[in-house]
């Protein structure tokens, strides 16, 4: 043979090894980085044409199905209820990443999992509707009701049952239609994207679980469990001091009651008047740093939450507080000789035990998602054990079996149950007499904590809360809640009692079918 023919067929055979190679590495180490870029929109149409599973709520409300396209793909995505459940359900679109249970569910909705595929010998021949149903424990009247009650004022709403973790209302105001996003028009889903994220109030964001605030008062709820879990603060013991001011040591910011009012008292009553002075003092000096972080991180602060929907937020508790000074005794000792209802002496004083005053009545660096807050009233409610929240219950066949239940889960021991007992019942005094009164609803047995989070404008405005718990009496309760009004005119502590009580009390009526 020609050594010239040799040398161009050996040629041949290495350039058709190397493009055999080149195949073989795109198609099977190359797919998934393909599939996942931004230019590649293949993937997106086949799976944006698909059928796929409703989404429906407890009481059988439609939330989300496919309908049969005459455009360019063969099924288009329809949410009748619009904005109503747009940060729960999310969307599917052409263009941009899925959201919420559409993206968490994807596989599920579209029937792809085996288990969904092949359920006994005869599938695999016969050709049947794989796609699963999502039902929700989300209940449209509570949700609706939620939303009723909020109105146009920025806001959150969340109600769970604190005894699996299901979640009966998640809303936020402002939200979006994601039918505007679920258009097969390419261009009309990329102008709606685009103009919903230059919106100042940004609607596509759950803030219900995907934003953190200042907690202001309810955060006092954590502040009281650690000083019970200390074993040094009970409901009747010790009596704090009746003050206007507390004076942070070694030095800080002097800490003020709202309105410069004069409070003290033990326990059950620092917590009806929501005395600043006092839980202050309980964090920084009878507490201190390692119980508090220690508390706060049991409720769940500084982990990211375990929830069936995508990306939630983290709450934050800060965990440092600088180096140890010395014992409360050695700066309060020689006041007002000694008086011991100032402090109890052994708490060790740090270079940041101001700040951590501060972070003791929910200012400084605390915050707070309204789902965690939520979750807060719940673990009281529930004897101390919080549940992992969850919104899909089941998911369901095309022929109405079941293909999973979604069962209830610890999600972790928040407190001792007698330290939640002692709570709970605190709680259901500042509803009765104290500053959630406007949280009331006769024949139900109600506890609640309001809490304003000055936000440091000028005029002053503040964020306004509440969260509690209900049930019908003598019974476990049965609802636990948390609502903020975002940036609220003024900054009074009965902000919250005055403007969030009253939405919380709607969600509660329309759960327990009051009218």
């Amino acid at each position: 043979m020609n050594p010239r023919i040799r040398r161009l067929g050996i040629a041949f055979v290495l350039l058709y090894m190397l493009l055999f190679a080149q195949l073989n590495r795109v198609q099977f180490f190359g797919a998934e980085r393909l599939q996942e870029d931004v230019n590649n929109t293949r993937g997106l149409i086949r799976e944006f044409g698909r059928p796929r599973g409703p989404i429906v709520t407890a009481d059988g409300v439609l939330l989300a199905r496919s309908l049969p396209s005459d455009g360019s793909v063969d099924f288009v995505r329809e949410y009748p209820e619009g904005d109503l459940y747009a940060h729960i359900v999310g969307y599917q679109s052409l263009n941009v990443a899925a959201t919420g249970l559409e993206r968490v569910y994807n596989d599920e909705l579209a029937g792809l999992p085996v288990e969904q595929q092949f359920t006994s010998l005869g599938d695999l021949f016969a050709d049947r509707d794989t796609t699963a149903t999502l039902r929700l424990s989300i209940r449209h009247d509570v949700q609706t009701a939620a939303r009723d009650a909020l109105g146009e004022r920025r806001g959150s709403v969340v109600a769970l049952d604190p005894r699996t973790g299901e979640i009966i209302a998640l809303w936020t105001y402002p939200s979006f239609d994601p039918n505007r996003l679920a258009d097969p028009d390419g261009s009309a889903a990329n102008a709606a994207h685009d103009e919903l994220q230059s919106d100042p109030a940004d609607p596509l964001l759950a803030k219900a679980y995907r934003e953190i605030f200042f907690p202001g008062s309810t955060f006092k709820l954590v502040t009281a469990a650690a000083g019970i879990e200390s074993g040094l603060i009970d409901a009747i013991g010790p009596v704090f001091a009746e003050r206007e001011v507390y004076d942070p040591i070694p030095a800080g910011a002097p800490i003020r009651n709202f309105g410069g009012s004069t409070c003290g008292g033990d326990l059950v009553e620092i917590l009806r008047v929501s005395c600043n002075v006092a839980f202050a003092e309980m964090g920084a000096e009878w507490v201190g740093p390692e119980g508090m972080v220690n508390a706060a991180e049991s409720f769940g602060f500084n982990t990211t939450p375990n929830i069936d929907l995508p990306s939630p937020a983290t709450s934050r508790f800060p965990v440092e507080f600088g180096e140890r000074l010395a014992d409360v005794d050695f700066y309060r000792g020689f006041e007002e000789g000694g008086d011991p209802s100032r402090s109890n002496g052994s708490v060790p004083i740090h270079e940041d035990s101001a700040r951590l005053a501060q972070t003791a009545i929910g200012q400084n660096d605390v915050a707070a998602t309204p789902l965690q807050m939520a979750l807060v009233a719940a673990a009281i409610a529930n004897g101390g054990v919080m549940m992992t929240p969850h919104v899909v219950v089941e998911l369901v066949a095309a022929d109405g079996s079941l293909y999973e239940t979604i069962g209830s889960e610890i999600s972790r021991i928040a407190m001792r149950t007698s330290t939640a007992n002692t709570l709970a019942d605190a709680m259901r005094v500042v509803a009765n007499e104290g500053t959630a009164r406007n949280l009331l609803v006769e024949g139900l047995d109600i506890g609640g904590k309001t809490g304003t989070a000055q936000i440091g404008t000028e005029p002053p405005k503040s964020h306004a809360w509440i969260v509690g718990f209900a049930g019908l009496p003598g019974e476990e309760p049965s609802l636990a809640f948390a609502v903020i009004v975002e940036a609220t005119e003024g900054a009074s502590e009965q902000t919250g009692g005055r403007v969030a009580a009253p939405i919380a009390r709607s969600v509660v009526e329309a759960f327990f079918g009051i009218s």
